[in-house]
């Protein structure tokens, strides 16, 4: 059947498209949607208008609306809308999988929209290339593993992966970390794509999970949603694939969305991120020995190759260990910077080698571009790590390897020229987007010069829907124990956010020895939607997080109380490390601001309707109630009780 892509509208050649979209919405949202049983809002018609602004001055805009405005819906209606206005998709960047799962779900806000407008909307997913499966890696594990869940995947992937004369019209879409909902969070990263992974030299890229779900995501009408991750890595990476003849990840879109928008910034930095570990360079570089190059060209790349493991020996070797992270803190030594200072040196050299060899001998040129890119992207990383103060850079080991990793501090200039200088409109929608209604900090870290914002506040009545209790922790066990008296006490219902992996491991440890009349879940068993859509069915069942502070809507009896284990401090780890290191007051500038941000978003898990109610309890220990019980009391929607 063909998609409708037409305007849910008219607008004839005398008529403006912007005030018959005006008309619509008011239509919408005055008539249409409450003749189907949707509350009218005061907050929702302010926030449409507001959004016809920036649509109409192709401009960016703070959209800072509190939980159950009904934000999602305005933004999709403009959206889709100004997409089949333009000819060209909206992109919908969100925080995670797990929000992107809010809005596709069946019962999720397009089907709302689509039912209620009798609208049909092409909307495709792009996701973030660990969440595909690497053939890879998963052909030879399931050669030699006994593993039952890795197995399974390897014999659903669909024959014409590993029938090399199939042809391509008989290809279709597989690989996406959903259909595998069994595989534990463990067990999918190892046969999961990873950074080690080069892909553009790989023999199994046409017929790989992601390239295929590529293909059909850039076709999309409407909408397409992404992660922040995979639209940083877009901006990252358009124009090194542009030269090596590839698409951007993502086509150009007619406007884009970020939602939770307040975390843009941190994947920024992380889609900004080089990435090295000594095997990379040495499959590289052993590739252009293996070209017709000249003998001072291949005593070149051995010096380089000595080098580079005697750096990472240093590296491995003064690296300490960060406590509730992977990443281990790297001293700036001297050594440190004089081999990489001498590296960076060596590679520049072998870049100019390369262009002298190349154009003497026969190298495959394809086999060129892709050594001269990856020694560019390494030059490029070292360079950032020897300017003083420029870089964040920490090392991360593996059973397989050792990496390096290196982000910029500061990403606004990148964002301002790359992204925000499109003459298209930006909308960012959070609950909490500015600080004390303040938005500069945001647009600042973002490189966001010019920009309208607005708050509304949540239409919920608060202090009749919830009640909120503190807790101060004096000894683990009982604080368990008090955790566990509480569960019971609702008869499950429940959600526990955990601070950190580690905390949850530990309650985990504990609860096992306990007797428990519900069913207990943890992020990472599951596919994290199957372990959503168990506890949303499973209405007694409890469900042990660490990453849903955001992103999580269970409405109704299945979520009646919100336990919060601990204040949600950011990491010790060098990404939060140096922003404490350039603020003047690390505590009042880096880590209060980001545990009030983060309470606000998990205390706005309970209530996501007018008909839902609940308890939520948050645990502190004595220093932090003496430092922070008056900020904490300044966020919270009702008074907290002791």
């Amino acid at each position: 059947m063909p998609r409708n892509t037409s305007l849910p509208f008219t607008v004839s050649k005398t008529e403006n498209f912007f005030d018959r979209l005006g008309d619509y919405v008011g239509d919408v949202f005055y008539d249409i949607l409450p003749e189907k049983g949707y509350e009218l809002r005061d907050e929702q018609i302010y926030m449409a208008f507001q959004l016809e602004q920036a649509f109409k001055n192709k401009g960016t805009i703070f959209a800072e609306a509190g939980v159950g405005t009904g934000k999602t819906l305005v933004y999709l209606l403009y959206a889709i809308c100004y997409a089949r206005y333009k000819g060209k998709p909206a992109i919908i960047s969100c925080a995670d999988e797990t929000l992107i799962e809010q809005l596709v779900k069946k019962g999720g806000d397009i089907e709302k929209l689509e039912d209620a407008l009798g609208l049909h909307v092409d909307v495709r997913l792009a996701k973030a290339r660990e969440n595909y499966v690497c053939i890879k890696k998963l052909d030879p594990l399931a050669n030699k593993t006994g593993d039952m869940d890795i197995l399974r995947v390897h014999d659903e992937i669909p024959d014409f992966v590993f029938d090399t004369s199939a042809v391509m019209k008989s290809f279709e879409r597989y690989g996406d970390r959903k259909e595998y909902p069994w595989v534990p969070d463990e067990k999918w990263e190892k046969i999961a794509w990873d950074p080690l992974q080069q892909c553009s030299t790989c023999d199994w890229r046409h017929r790989s999970g992601q390239t295929l779900n590529r293909e059909y995501y850039r076709h999309a009408q409407d909408i397409i949603i992404c992660s922040h991750d995979f639209y940083m890595e877009h901006v990252w990476t358009k124009e090194s694939r542009k030269r090596e003849g590839q698409m951007p990840l993502l086509p150009e879109a007619s406007s884009v969305v970020f939602d939770e928008g307040h975390l843009l910034e941190f994947a920024a930095q992380k889609g900004l991120t080089y990435r090295f570990n000594f095997e990379n360079l040495t499959n590289v570089l052993t590739g252009y020995m293996g070209q017709d190059v000249r003998e001072e060209s291949l005593l070149l790349v051995e010096d380089i190759l000595a080098l580079n493991d005697d750096w990472f020996e240093l590296l491995a070797d003064s690296a300490n260990m960060v406590e509730g992270s992977n990443r281990q803190q790297i001293p700036r030594s001297e050594g440190m910077l004089q081999m990489a200072s001498r590296l960076n040196d060596m590679v520049q050299q072998l870049l100019e080698h390369l262009v002298f060899d190349s154009e003497l001998f026969t190298i495959d040129e394809y086999h060129t571009k892709i050594i001269e890119e990856y020694l560019e992207f390494f030059s490029y990383g070292l360079s950032i790590l020897l300017k003083d103060d420029e870089g964040i850079y920490w090392l991360e080991e593996s059973e397989m390897t050792t990496s390096l990793v290196i982000m910029p501090r500061l990403v606004e200039d990148v964002l301002k020229k790359e992204v925000f200088s499109q003459r298209i409109p930006f909308v960012f929608s959070s609950a909490t987007l500015s600080q004390s209604g303040n938005f500069s900090y945001l647009a600042g870290s973002l490189g966001i010069e010019n920009f309208d914002s607005f708050s509304v506040e949540s239409p919920f009545d608060y202090e009749n829907q919830m009640r909120i209790n503190g807790h101060v922790e004096q000894e683990k066990d009982s604080k368990w124990e008090e955790i566990k008296n509480g569960l019971l006490n609702n008869h499950g219902h429940s959600l526990i956010l955990f601070s950190t992996t580690e905390e949850m491991n530990q309650f985990r440890e504990w609860s096992a020895d306990q007797d428990w009349s519900f069913d207990m879940l943890y992020e990472g068993d599951l596919e994290i939607s199957e372990t959503v859509r168990k506890f949303q069915n499973d209405e007694s069942s409890v469900l042990c997080a660490h990453h849903l502070w955001e992103g999580l809507d269970i409405p109704g009896e299945a979520l009646t109380q919100v336990i919060i284990s601990s204040l949600p401090f950011p990491p010790k780890d060098p990404v939060f490390q140096a922003k404490r290191n350039h603020a003047a007051d690390a505590e009042k500038e880096v880590d209060a601001p980001y545990m009030l941000l983060r309470l606000r978003q998990g205390i706005g898990r309970l209530i996501r309707t007018n008909e839902d109610h609940g308890i939520i309890h948050i645990w502190m220990n004595t220093e932090e109630l003496k430092k922070y019980e008056k900020d904490i009391a300044g966020v919270l929607p009702v008074p907290m009780n002791w």
